[in-house]
């Protein structure tokens, strides 16, 4: 797969996963939505600092929530419709197993 149209896809699916109200944006968000059991995977820009990704990656660890470090904050906050997010948590089982078919070919 192409990487800026597997890029657009999974932009465009975490998209359709907002509009659907089916993602938390924001540190706050994401991490609120991993505790509470609603996180069915989170994404963490890869420009989030080491210690936002060691945060995120030990806590989706612990509660079993895959994890993958992708796009710049500008481009997760653009997919969203919001500023810049450093981290978003799909709250969907059909679009966190969408995206991350697509983030899982590319790796």
């Amino acid at each position: 797969c192409a990487l800026p149209i597997c890029q657009n896809k999974v932009l465009s699916l975490i998209g359709l996963a907002t509009k659907a109200g089916k993602t938390a944006g924001g540190e706050f968000s994401t991490e609120k939505s991993v505790k509470t059991g609603h996180a069915f995977l989170v994404i963490v820009s890869e420009e989030a600092s080491e210690n936002t990704k060691k945060k995120f990656r030990n806590m989706c660890e612990y509660y079993h929530v895959p994890i993958y470090f992708y796009g710049m904050k500008d481009e997760l906050g653009k997919a969203m419709g919001k500023e810049m997010r450093a981290s978003l948590a799909v709250q969907d089982a059909g679009f966190a197993k969408a995206i991350e078919k697509i983030l899982s070919d590319n790796a």
